[in-house]
């Protein structure tokens, strides 16, 4: 373990000695001290004192320290004084500080982060009466989950980040092109900075009276604006390739994710009783296994979170955020309270029917409707007997009622409770969508666009010979939507520019 030795014999001065401190690095190994490499650092006091974590120990004062990576938000978490200051011991200025007011505000800071630290991890709001974080404590023999583990999730959410545009970029669109995934090919807007700018910085889709208002400062009729923006609209909208390497990725993460907590899970005594998640709870070993699954998990739904702006946007993006912030908040406080049992429950429920869904996806955009058709009832089916059924009558029965056999309630038991069932209310949300589809699949015969879906506004053949600045015409054959019309349909347009009654 990293330690600190005692500065070196040269003395600084005065001006230095406020600000700085000299320390040595050195590696430890059992009671001496080998390696032959020391570090000489020379950073701030203040730098030190919020890097380096207190403990009770003869001498100096600067032998009271060790190295520990991120000791602030450990020492936060864990400790109910953080850094390990005394009261009568003020926070230092920083360098160059010309009086002790920025100390004072600084431990007038830390105590009230200290008073905020200390409320917010009370044993009452996580564990149910009787026992506190004294008994979360490690051993050599026993590993309980610890609140700074979760800090790991961080780092996996960034190289889930690189990972997932490696695996679009080499795999998804690749596999895109192999399946017959064809972008269509848009009518570009032609160049106007009166409605560019509206469009940017008001409305994608102007009201009628906006609409006045702008052919009049364009000098274009009122159909020619709203084809400018129809057309506009969708330059913005993502192509078939990028929705294909989206549902690639997650289709590849749940399809892992589930095999993988299926395989862990198979012989968990738990996996076939729920109510056995709170035996002998909370002296619950942390296990090995169950902990990257959830880190894994917690990762990739951070960056979910993180690239959300930039993936495909569809109806129930707002939807969307709610879930992530639910299950990260969900996943933070069930591993902090150590219910590792009933969130990998929760996770595998989940994931069983997620993957199917990006299948389905990935089959649409490739224009397989039977392979899409088929694969869509199977999901429908999964999704509601996983969400609908098994999920009210497994989890939540047992956080609800079983989970107070043994305990009583507290605000943790709230507070858990109240995030899996806003999860419920978007599982019927969802599951309201779903069997929409279905019901539109039965009656029309086939499988109806996705109802969460960005769809793109076809141009007839009437709008895209009339847009607004001459704009190019589109071949024919450039892409099947805007394929002519056979002969036996007959125009659809009179000359004087009326359609026909049908």
């Amino acid at each position: 373990m990293a330690g600190l030795a005692s500065p070196p014999l040269e003395t600084p001065t005065r001006n230095q000695s406020q600000c700085h401190r000299w320390f040595q690095k050195a590696d430890h190994r059992g009671e001496g001290v080998t390696g032959s490499r020391i570090r000489m650092l020379r950073l701030p006091d203040w730098v030190w004192k919020m890097t380096c974590r207190s403990a009770p120990r003869a001498g100096l004062w600067w032998a009271s320290y060790s190295l520990s990576p991120l000791a602030l938000l450990s020492d936060f978490w864990l400790r109910p004084d953080p850094l390990g200051y005394s009261r009568t011991r003020p926070f230092p200025g920083l360098p160059g500080s010309r009086s002790g007011q920025m100390g004072s505000a600084s431990s007038r800071a830390l105590s009230m982060l200290a008073l905020l630290n200390k409320w917010f991890w009370k044993d009452e709001y996580w564990f149910p009466p009787g026992y506190s974080w004294a008994d979360m404590k490690e051993t050599d023999e026993i590993k309980y989950p610890q609140p700074q583990d979760l800090l790991m999730a961080l780092p996996v959410a960034m190289v889930m980040v690189a990972v997932r545009y490696t695996f679009e970029r080499f795999v998804g669109l690749p596999l895109s092109r192999l399946l017959g995934v064809r972008n269509q090919v848009r009518l570009k807007a032609p160049p106007n900075p009166v409605l560019e700018a509206f469009f940017l910085l008001q409305s994608k889709t102007p009201k009628e009276d906006q609409l006045l208002s702008l052919s009049r400062q364009c000098d274009l009729s009122v159909r020619q604006v709203e084809r400018w923006f129809r057309c506009r609209r969708n330059q913005d909208r993502p192509c078939m390739t990028k929705k294909f390497c989206e549902a690639s990725w997650r289709f590849a993460f749940y399809l892992c994710s589930f095999f993988g907590g299926l395989a862990v899970l198979h012989d968990k005594p738990w996996f076939v009783e729920p109510k056995l998640c709170w035996d002998n709870y909370p002296y619950q070993p942390l296990m090995p296994s169950l902990y990257w699954w959830y880190i894994l998990e917690l990762g990739f739904y951070v960056s979910l979170l993180l690239t959300l702006p930039l993936d495909v946007k569809r109806k129930d993006f707002k939807e969307q955020i709610i879930h992530h912030f639910v299950t990260i908040t969900l996943m933070t406080f069930s591993y902090c309270a150590n219910f590792l049992r009933i969130g990998t429950l929760v996770l595998l429920l989940h994931d069983v029917s997620d993957y199917l869904l990006e299948a389905c996806k990935m089959f649409n955009y490739t224009q397989w409707r039977k392979v899409c058709d088929i694969l869509f009832i199977i999901f429908a089916l999964v999704f509601i007997v996983s969400r609908l059924v098994l999920y009210p009558t497994k989890v939540l029965y047992t956080t609800y009622y079983e989970s107070m056999v043994t305990f009583k309630p507290f605000l943790g038991y709230y507070f858990f409770n109240g995030l899996l069932m806003v999860l419920q209310v978007l599982h019927i949300f969802w599951s309201y969508l779903i069997l929409r589809m279905v019901y539109k699949f039965t009656i029309a015969g086939q499988m109806e666009k996705d109802e969460r879906s960005d769809v793109e506004e076809v141009l007839t053949d009437d709008e895209r010979e009339h847009l607004p600045n001459g704009a190019d015409h589109l071949s024919s054959t450039s892409n099947n939507n805007y394929a002519p019309k056979s002969r036996a349909e007959g125009p659809r347009h009179l000359a004087n520019g009326h359609l026909k009654a049908t």
